[in-house]
């Protein structure tokens, strides 16, 4: 029952975050990149409930508004990478050979470059912008998803039901559509929901080093880079995208541990 519960909550906390993403533009009480530098630096107050930045934007709506930019980032980012990764696992399990010698070689080379640097590598070659971003993100992230679709693949196409499909003269298309895919698809999409959170965190990151979302839009490590100038007079400025990235990470991670500990006949 401690279980559900917690599957229950974390499950209600990631649809608030994503409730608050789809319905920013009527949640967020003033514009997010319209400047009043008569009302910069400005408290808590009714008009501004976390108060204004150093160009007197309100902070409440560019946190809302960095919401909508993360997730929506993430989201497309999760759509690509299951699509590259599971053609890619798919190609190389089912058909072997020279070719899933060769599309496994090109993965560990990947997967020996650290995330973070290979993304920063990519970004500064491409420049900074939320498509590059997307870009950067999305070729870090495929490759370890796709060794795991391809070794799932190699055990399931050794199963008495794909060797007796193999038997009756089902062709390989057919096969990999009826036999493979249904089994593979609903797991690598539970990986890749799970780990939205780290791509959110890698998102702030590239954005806090200005290598990612650009001026004027708000996103979340953006707003911690803009505020290291006002750490010591204004410190919540940086505090508050910082606490909303280490919730919105937490509420994620919780959310795939309480999703593992239901499904995991293992656990007890």
């Amino acid at each position: 029952m401690n279980k559900k519960w917690a599957l229950y909550m974390s499950s209600f906390l990631v649809g608030v975050l994503f409730l608050v993403a789809i319905f920013a533009p009527w949640l967020m009480p003033n514009d997010p990149h319209a400047p009043n530098i008569a009302m910069k630096l400005q408290g808590f107050s009714a008009q501004y409930p976390l108060g204004t930045d150093h160009l007197g934007r309100c902070v409440l709506s560019r946190l809302i508004e960095g919401a909508r930019v993360s997730l929506s980032i993430a989201f497309v980012v999760l759509v690509a990478t299951l699509v590259i990764s599971m053609v890619v696992g798919l190609t190389a399990g089912f058909i072997g050979g020279w070719l899933d010698m060769l599309l496994m070689r090109i993965c560990d080379i990947l997967l020996a470059i650290p995330n973070f640097i290979f993304a920063l590598v990519i970004v500064g070659a491409l420049g900074a912008g939320m498509k590059n971003l997307l870009i950067a993100i999305v070729l870090v992230t495929w490759v370890g998803f796709a060794r795991i679709i391809r070794n799932m693949v190699v055990s399931l196409k050794e199963t008495d039901y794909v060797t007796y499909a193999r038997i009756c003269g089902v062709s390989k298309w057919k096969i990999v559509v009826r036999h493979i895919l249904p089994f593979v698809f609903p797991q690598m999409l539970l990986l890749k929901f799970i780990g939205l959170g780290s791509t959110i965190l890698m998102i702030s990151e590239l954005s806090f080093l200005g290598l990612g979302v650009t001026a004027p839009t708000a996103e979340w490590g953006m707003m911690i880079s803009e505020s290291k100038t006002y750490l010591l007079t204004k410190p919540e400025l940086m505090l508050i995208p910082g606490i909303m990235i280490s919730i919105t990470v937490l509420i994620f991670n919780a959310f795939g541990d309480a999703l593992r500990d239901v499904l995991d006949p293992k656990t007890t």
